[in-house]
């Protein structure tokens, strides 16, 4: 059976796989995390690609995007896009599942940034992560900007801002674009241990789908 993983980054997922004799094939954007994953696994096939823009000429016996990289995308338009994509790349009767972050996982909103994390590098240099939250109801979006700053012990010598975002979905929200792009079962769990979700009330919905 063939195994594709978009969005491998470093290989977190696939190189496990791969250890364990599946036929598995990454594929993601950043040649930088790629690189990181062939240091791990040189003997691993990799595709550098644009996830809209992927086309390896075959198709995959089971799709899988792992740890709700899907929640990333907050373009919706865009999000449906991607689903759209990995039904084209799976083989009858193959398999496509993918996990997302749910409503139940949104954070408190915060007035100001707060130190998450704040850690010592080999260097003697001091890497501190702040972060702030605030959730949009209307498009389900959660905003957690972050500045990333490192310290020469009490000299700031380096500052770096992201912009993170993740789309937080209710319970029913993806179900009928996914039959209608195609999928004839769609079965969405609560867990991995795959306990079938019945409400919002688990901060991850794992979707398995098939046509």
């Amino acid at each position: 059976m063939k195994i594709l993983e978009p969005l491998c980054g470093s290989g977190r997922f696939l190189v496990p796989f791969l250890e364990r004799g599946f036929d598995i094939c990454g594929m993601d954007l950043s040649a930088e995390m790629l690189t990181k994953l062939k240091e791990k696994a040189p003997t691993a096939k990799v595709i550098q690609a644009d996830i809209l823009k992927y086309d390896s000429g075959e198709k995959f016996d089971y799709i899988f995007i792992c740890s709700g990289s899907v929640s990333l995308f907050t373009n919706m338009k865009m999000c449906k896009e991607i689903l759209q994509k990995m039904k084209c790349l799976l083989k009858k009767d193959g398999k496509f599942v993918f996990a997302v972050e749910t409503v139940a996982d949104r954070c408190p909103d915060d007035l100001d940034y707060k130190t998450l994390i704040s850690v010592k590098t080999e260097e003697g240099y001091e890497l501190i992560l702040k972060m702030k939250n605030y959730y949009d109801e209307k498009t389900h979006t959660q905003y957690s900007p972050s500045i990333y700053e490192l310290y020469a012990e009490t000299k700031l010598i380096q500052k770096e801002e992201m912009d993170f975002q993740t789309h937080l979905y209710e319970l029913g929200e993806l179900e009928p674009y996914l039959y209608e792009i195609g999928f004839a079962k769609v079965t969405v769990y609560s867990s991995y241990d795959k306990v079938i979700a019945e409400n919002n009330q688990t901060k991850m919905f794992l979707y398995e789908c098939s046509f």
